[in-house]
């Protein structure tokens, strides 16, 4: 069913419960696009279609796209959990996270119900009393713990009938096997050395250690190098394997650690695996979903593989006792659900939250990136304001001055979320008296209008989709003076205002917009005002260092504000006046070898700290030795 009619939510929303459920977002064409739970429907509703500054950016998107939604009532938040998952592998909404593929991780199991158990690698966990131990991730081999088991116990890797004796393979007669198969080793016996691989698992590697060590030293003194060599090697991959431990943490202490992070566009999650006190690996998912807590998440992930952990550590899980409790009935054993303050467990899920952040940096090959900190930031920031016209030239204005001297202002240009210098214009403020940052930028941006339908200059006559000042409301006010002495009143114009990063609009700039934080769009304004801000503080120190270095030159006696200013014009400062030499001054209209000497000598006489003595006489430095009429008037 299509929705023609705009829906009031907030009648709507007067009809919804307070129970426990999960609700459903539908589009225009009456399809289900986001799934979600809710303690109380109600208020979680509420959040959805009030005003709030807590939204994130793909949630804000979403929401532009909702025509209707939808509520089941459930009995409890478990309920609610499992209702959400079984609608969202139904409908497979876009704005959730899916686990679309069949990743699975490598388990090693150990069924001690068997009279001879095996070790053996599967990628399914069963409910068939077997003990299980992984999952083993990126940074651990699950290869190399298995030829350490082989290696320091005497247990099969074959899958041999063994309930027929049978000649013994080569593994027994080296030592790596007590030959089940041949019927010489009781199942009690066999089981005996079967648990010290499971003590192995469950995190003691001393014993393993003691056993690699012993036959290293064995096969050395029997001058069997190449074999006490492959001994050292596996000494070392235990010791990396060692060296994975966590201190602070208990050494058969299992947990699961998930952190989600976003960028407004993209979302990633991160799971970090602690098995046996020791981080053994982890694993990045990244989508493009709209979900605020990853709880959903959570459990999807488990239904695939029920949790061998004790602990599930994360701060993303919402409703954190209900996921605890779905858990549990997935596990067959306890499992608590932690949202850690400090800690070691908290620095684990730092450490997972940064490793979420990087798979989003490193998501997508280097234009992908590039294009969603661009483009896509252009059409987000377009998408959370609701404007009319997508923003593709931003102009972008700010003021520099020390105590109102020297006062200018700069124009920076962004198209497609990427700076174009050759636009770039700088404004020395001309009007305005002392310290007045708003008419400063009332003068800028009246001048940079004003120019708009010249066509002289490239940058000025081509109007821009979007005009962001840095600062708050007073520097709007100003502006959007400006656009209406101008008759551009329709040019949609910004304030971004650095303590709280609050957006003003020109068309409502008396209430403030909060962009969400993890927004592309927001990062975007920020890199746009900054480079504004750079532009104008370069231009200012440049001038600024002119008229020091004017008034050094002016000091010197017979050189006025003329002769000053075709100094640094050709030289650039008093300091690459000072070092010019004398043949390269002379050569400028005006001066000759002699007074090119004298402004010389008077130059490094300030720079070594000696007073210059005052003069009448006119002709210091004048070139030829006579008076110039551009020298009175400099004295003027």
């Amino acid at each position: 069913m299509g929705y023609n009619v705009s829906v009031d939510f907030k009648a709507k929303l007067k009809d919804v419960p307070e129970d426990p459920g999960v609700y459903m977002m539908l589009d225009k064409d009456g399809e289900i696009i986001y799934v979600g739970k809710a303690k109380r429907l109600k208020a979680r509703l509420r959040q959805y279609f009030y005003q709030s500054g807590n939204k994130t950016a793909k949630v804000m998107a979403m929401l532009a796209h909702v025509a209707d939604f939808r509520y089941i009532i459930c009995p409890s938040e478990v309920d609610a959990l499992v209702t959400e998952n079984n609608l969202i592998k139904k409908y497979t909404p876009k704005y959730n996270i899916l686990l679309k593929d069949d990743k699975s991780y490598p388990f090693l199991r150990i069924d001690m119900h068997e009279d001879f158990p095996g070790v053996r690698l599967v990628r399914r966990l069963k409910s068939d009393g077997a003990q299980y131990f992984g999952p083993y991730m990126q940074s651990v081999n699950i290869r190399d713990i298995t030829d350490l088991i082989h290696t320091a116990f005497k247990v099969r890797d074959c899958s041999r009938d063994l309930t027929k004796p049978s000649r013994p393979c080569l593994n027994f007669h080296l030592g790596k096997c007590l030959a089940p198969c041949s019927g010489k080793v009781s199942s009690e016996e066999y089981k005996e050395e079967v648990k010290k691989v499971i003590s192995f698992l469950k995190g003691n590697d001393r014993e393993v250690e003691r056993i690699l060590t012993e036959r290293m030293m064995q096969f050395a003194d029997g001058e069997n190098f190449e074999v006490a060599l492959s001994y050292k090697h596996k000494l070392k991959v235990l010791d990396n394997l060692v060296r994975k431990q966590v201190s602070a943490l208990p050494k058969d202490l299992d947990l699961d650690i998930f952190a989600y992070e976003s960028n407004g566009v993209m979302g990633a999650v991160n799971m970090l695996v602690v098995r046996a006190g020791k981080l053994v690996g982890g694993d990045n998912r990244v989508f493009a979903a709209a979900d605020e807590d990853i709880s959903s998440y959570i459990y999807q992930f488990y239904l695939a593989a029920p949790p061998v952990c004790n602990e599930i550590v994360t701060d993303c899980a919402g409703d954190a006792e209900a996921l605890e409790t779905a858990v549990n009935s997935l596990a067959g054993h306890t499992v608590r659900v932690i949202e850690p303050k400090q800690g070691v467990r908290r620095q684990l899920l730092d450490l997972s939250h940064s490793n979420a952040r990087d798979a989003l940096e490193k998501f997508g090959s280097r234009e992908e990136r590039r294009v969603l900190r661009t483009e896509g930031a252009v059409k987000q920031l377009g998408e959370l304001l609701g404007l009319h016209t997508l923003p593709n030239r931003i102009e972008a204005y700010d003021i520099s001055h020390i105590s109102g001297t020297d006062k200018v202002a700069s124009m920076a240009v962004f198209e497609g979320g990427e700076p174009k210098k050759a636009h770039y214009r700088k404004f020395r403020i001309k009007t305005v008296e002392g310290n007045n940052d708003f008419a400063c930028m009332k003068e800028a941006l009246t001048r940079r209008l004003m120019r708009l339908k010249e066509g002289e200059d490239e940058s000025f006559a081509t109007p821009p989709d979007l005009i962001l000042i840095d600062g708050g409301k007073g520097q709007l006010a100003y502006a959007l003076e400006a656009l209406k002495e101008c008759g551009e009143e329709d040019l949609e114009i910004l304030s971004l205002a650095k303590r709280e990063e609050e957006v003003f609009l020109g068309s409502s700039p008396k209430q403030s917009i909060l962009l969400p934080r993890d927004s592309v769009a927001l990062q975007m304004l920020q890199r746009v005002r900054d480079e504004a801000h750079r532009f104008a503080i370069t231009y200012h120190r440049t001038l600024r260092g002119k008229h020091m270095s004017e008034t050094a030159l002016m000091k010197v006696p017979g050189i006025g504000r003329e002769r000053a200013a075709r100094l640094i014009k050709e030289f650039g400062s008093a300091e690459n006046v000072r070092h010019a030499g004398e043949e390269r001054i002379a050569a400028l209209e005006g001066f000759s070898l002699s007074s090119a000497r004298k402004l010389l000598a008077a130059l490094n006489a300030q720079e070594s700290g000696v007073d210059v003595p005052k003069t009448t006489d006119k002709t210091d430095v004048s070139s030829d030795g006579g008076t110039s009429e551009n020298d009175e008037k400099d004295k003027e």
